[in-house]
């Protein structure tokens, strides 16, 4: 446990932190998700809009790298494009 009062509230702010960070991910993940269980081309059609916002949204907090964030959504596009 921290004894500075700087480090208690580094603590304190680091966990909510993480907590918003989690929760932002298990967003886009599920997103994410929506997209590969899509059957049929409209379905993952709708899925990939809002995955795509989801990824913007984690990126443009910080949760995920922007790099990572192009990724994601390049392959979720070509998987889109796949399906038949």
């Amino acid at each position: 446990m921290p004894k500075l009062r700087s480090a208690k509230k580094h603590l304190i702010k680091s966990r909510q932190q993480r907590l918003r960070n989690r929760a932002g991910m298990s967003l886009m993940r599920s997103a994410i998700k929506a997209v590969r269980q899509a059957t049929d081309q409209d379905t993952a059609q709708v899925a990939l809009a809002r995955a795509i916002s989801t990824i913007d949204k984690t990126a443009k907090r910080g949760i995920v790298h922007d790099n990572t964030a192009a990724r994601y959504k390049s392959r979720l596009t070509r998987h889109v494009a796949g399906i038949a």
